[in-house]
């Protein structure tokens, strides 16, 4: 069977102190790449395959948009994003949809309950079910749909690995990674799952990262890296750790399920992420903390910021310890 890489490959990445006594050990791998795609930091097996999974968002926005799709502002950012399922998230997918002539019944994603705690509430009271519109990736399945109404491609069919919508996907993602895909699979929204390895991963982001300001990049590449970082809240949602970062130092960041995080700033420095065990908990604390000790962020400015994205451990209504950085990423600060 093809697998990630092993526990032995990987290294310590975080760990959870809870009154003086470490808990639990996160184990990963991550690689920082400077803007010329050179390695910088290699921890643990950076070439082994990942499902990049919802961090390679960015990259099927931008096959959908080359495929014909005008998205513009806040709709190319939620196409790129895993959202919380707000009222504003639901009525933006909703206005896609209406766009291309299409309405919520033909997203192929599940229906879900939003994450944001007033939209839930808000059905709940209205007597509502569960929504597709509410799904964190209902955006990006909204732009899928949009570019079959562009291209005359069957709708019904678009989460099919061979389907001229998928097919672009891939390209984009091998153009921009610099690999072939090693293995496709499904992804819990429905929508294929490509592999590719965390360096592969890096470089597409730092891409991506440089297109505003490289004359020479896709102008729809620079596109989405402006409107990630202009319309933050639509990507993730307000207060959440990616909306944050991108907000607070202006770096683009998109998580993905199972551990996965990929991070980049505009000089085209990039970190990925991805956490052994799936949890994503401490990706945002190790990816930052490692683009700082590469120099591409301020130290200072990162720490104001992780203490807004770094979940505390509470003992009751106190604290009780920290997710702290493990012995592989707290050496490169010494």
């Amino acid at each position: 069977m093809i697998h990630t890489f092993r526990a032995y490959d990987a290294v310590e990445l975080a760990v959870l102190e809870r009154s003086g006594f470490v808990e639990s050990i996160h184990i990963g791998s991550a690689v920082v790449v400077a803007g010329d795609g050179s390695v910088v930091t290699e921890l643990g097996d950076i070439k082994a395959p990942i499902y990049p999974r919802s961090a390679t968002k960015p990259f099927q926005a931008l096959a959908s948009m080359q495929s014909g799709v005008p998205l513009r502002g806040a709709q190319v950012a939620i196409a790129c994003g895993s959202h919380t399922g707000s009222l504003e998230h639901m009525d933006l997918v909703a206005g896609m949809l209406k766009a291309a002539g299409l309405n919520e019944s033909h997203l192929g994603c599940p229906a879900a309950w939003p994450g944001d705690s007033t939209a839930r509430a808000w059905m709940v009271r209205t007597d509502r079910q569960k929504s597709k519109l509410a799904m964190n990736c209902s955006g990006k399945h909204a732009a899928f749909l949009w570019a079959c109404q562009e291209n005359g491609w069957d709708v019904a069919g678009y989460l099919e690995p061979n389907h001229p919508m998928q097919r672009a996907v891939r390209t984009v993602l091998e153009e921009y990674t610099g690999e072939q895909v090693t293995h496709t699979g499904v992804d819990g929204c429905g929508a294929p799952v490509m592999a590719v390895s965390l360096t592969g991963l890096a470089r597409a982001f730092s891409t991506l990262a440089k297109a505003p300001t490289d004359k020479n990049a896709n102008a729809r590449a620079a596109t989405i890296a402006t409107s990630m970082l202009d319309y933050p809240w639509a990507v993730e949602g307000h207060g959440k750790p990616n909306t944050v970062v991108m907000d607070e130092l202006g770096v683009i960041a998109k998580m993905g399920a199972e551990g996965v995080l990929a991070m980049a700033t505009a000089s085209g420095a990039s970190v990925a992420v991805k956490i052994l065990d799936g949890n994503g908990r401490a990706a945002s604390l190790v990816g930052l903390t490692l683009l700082a000790a590469s120099g591409a962020l301020d130290i200072p400015e990162v720490a104001g910021v992780l203490d807004k994205v770094v979940p505390p451990v509470m003992g009751g209504s106190s604290r009780a310890g920290s997710l702290r950085l493990g012995q592989a990423v707290s050496a490169l600060l010494v």
